[in-house]
Parts: structure tokens; sequence; C-alpha cells
């Protein structure tokens, strides 16, 4: 199924977007870089065999669903688009609707919008890894304070034994994946950085508006890593990436929100920019750092972040979980 599989394979993060349109898809050459074409996208899913619903949300109306395509497992997300206001007049006017209750001055119907402004996003995972599986299935978390010693000890070594690939990132810093998805690029080998969508962002809505910063460095895997040496990288994302938006999308700094994961999903440095407003997946401060006080912090300690206690949500099936569950941490 090359067709469906994703470069992100080791990342939870990962996915490919399906819609019943035409779209660009790229083709790799001989030389590993890729070319855009036109494609009719076929219904990959009619050969889709579910096994199980892993989870939904009525609130964020989403589902997530286990199943296989042949012989290779994979995760489904579908995803009700939101509702564009330049659509509201046809929604109204060239829309089915029946009713289901009237109480005196409180109707309520099911409207049957025309097909075009009645679509799901769908995201593919595939081949979806057991990592995958699990950070899509109800999970409870619990919140765990990391010292510097149980960085040393505990999480460094599980993150170098786990392996985790971010091949799909160099793809993205060499022009061989999404080279046409970049919004802006420094091409500095130290300060600089790739600007583009987040999959979650579907691109029309300006309310969930969603880019990632990713840096050209390569040893840097997290904030853990930082110090006050990554000063002027730092400076120059924040800077050059809200300046960036604002030309693209005419979205001023004072509507952002800028910030880094700890943990991330990935280790690779990036820095997340959402709209401020916007409900974005791990944006609560739990595991959410803004890098503007990442930078204050810096500029305050030049080891802060390799000296100070961390605190991080952990999924109970998550392989780092159990590292300090054994020594008693949780």
């Amino acid at each position: 199924m090359a067709d469906i599989s994703t470069k992100r394979e080791n990342n939870p993060d990962a996915s490919i977007d399906f819609s019943p349109r035409t779209k660009k898809t790229k083709v790799d050459n001989e030389d590993g870089r890729g070319e855009n074409r036109e494609q009719a996208e076929k219904n990959v899913l009619s050969t889709f065999q579910t096994t199980t619903v892993l989870s939904d949300s009525a609130r964020e109306k989403t589902i997530f669903v286990h199943g296989k395509f042949a012989d290779q497992n994979a995760v489904v997300i579908l995803e009700k688009t939101p509702i564009i206001e330049d659509t509201l007049s046809e929604i109204f006017t060239a829309s089915t609707l029946k009713l289901d209750l009237k109480n005196d001055i409180y109707s309520t119907y099911r409207l049957q919008a025309p097909p075009h402004l009645n679509e799901m996003k769908v995201t593919v995972v595939c081949p979806a890894t057991e990592k995958h599986v699990k950070k899509y299935q109800r999970q409870e978390s619990v919140l765990v304070e990391e010292t510097p010693d149980d960085y040393q000890s505990i999480t460094l070594p599980f993150i170098q034994n786990q392996s985790f690939s971010v091949q799909w990132v160099y793809n993205i810093l060499e022009k061989k994946a999404e080279s046409e998805r970049i919004v802006f690029e420094d091409p500095h080998p130290k300060l600089g950085f790739v600007l583009l969508p987040d999959f979650k962002w579907d691109q029309k809505q300006m309310e969930n508006l969603y880019l990632i910063a990713i840096t050209h460095q390569r040893n840097i895997k997290s904030l853990r890593d930082l110090t006050s040496e990554h000063l002027p990288l730092l400076q120059n994302i924040f800077q050059k990436g809200k300046e960036a938006i604002l030309h693209h999308y005419s979205l001023p700094a004072s509507k952002l929100r800028v910030y880094l994961h700890y943990q991330p999903s990935y280790y690779h440095l990036h820095v997340h920019f959402t709209k401020l407003g916007y409900d974005a997946p791990g944006s609560g401060v739990e595991r959410a750092h803004l890098l503007t006080d990442v930078i204050q912090n810096l500029h305050s300690d030049p080891h802060y972040y390799k000296t100070r206690t961390l605190s991080f949500p952990l999924r109970a099936d998550d392989g780092l979980f159990s590292q300090f569950q054994q020594i008693g941490k949780l």
C-alpha cells in the first residue's frame, strides 16, 4: 500500500490527508527528490477493514478507528470539517431540512447540506506502529515531575534506546518531501528553520491556524538541550516566524501562541505557532512552554532547562511511564 504509506512512521503526529478530489501527489524520482503530479484520488477507504474504535469525541466531531489495509496495520481518523463563513448562504438555501422537534420558540432540525459542503477530513496513518495505535486509544494520564537526574538516568536513555526516527524531518529539510508546503525558510545552518503548516490545520479557516518551525540544526532534541548558546536561534525563529505569518496570513503577532512541547512528539527541535484562542492539542500548561518564557529563562540562567525539574503528562501506556514507575516516581 505504497500510496498510503507515511514518511512519519515513528512520529505520533504522522498523517496523510485524503479527500475525494483531485490533488497533487509527490512521486519520487531516481535522485530521491519528488515531483508533483495531479491525480484523481480513488477511494482508498473501500479496502479498509475495521478492527476496533480506539476513541471518539462528540464535542470535537472525531472518531479514531484501528484496522487494516490488506496486511498492514492502519489508523483512520474521521473528522467533521469546520463550517466556513463563506458557505453559509449556500448552506441555508441549498440544503434540505427535516424537523426533529418544535416547542414554542425553539425548533431543531436535521440538515443535509449539498455534498461539496458536507465533507469530512480523513487522515490515514499506514503502516501504523503500536505507538500510533496507543496514541489514539483512550488512556489515563499522570503528571510526571522530572528532575535533571531523572532526565539523565531515565528519559535520555529511553529516548536513545527507542531510536525514534526523524527521517521524515530530514526529508523536509532536504526538500525531498513536502517542499511545496513550506511557507518560509531561513537556510542558515545554525540559525535557520523551515516553517510549514501542521497536518492538523486544513488551511481553510484562520481560527485554527497551526504551523510548525523546524530547525536546520540536527543536534537539539528538546527543551532539555537548550542553553543560552541557542538564544540567537530561538529569537530568529520567533521574529521571522511571526513576520512570515503576518505576510502570508495577515495575522499579527498579538494573535499568536508560540511555544515548545515537553515532552515533544518527536526529538528534533521544533516550535509551534497557533492562533490565540484555538484549543490546539498539547497547548495546555502541563506540556506547552511559551517561547518568550523560554528565551527569558535562558537569559536569566544559561543552563535553566538542564538544571530545573520539568513536569509533563504521561499516558499509562507510554513506555516512559513504566520507567518512572519502576523507580517509584509514579
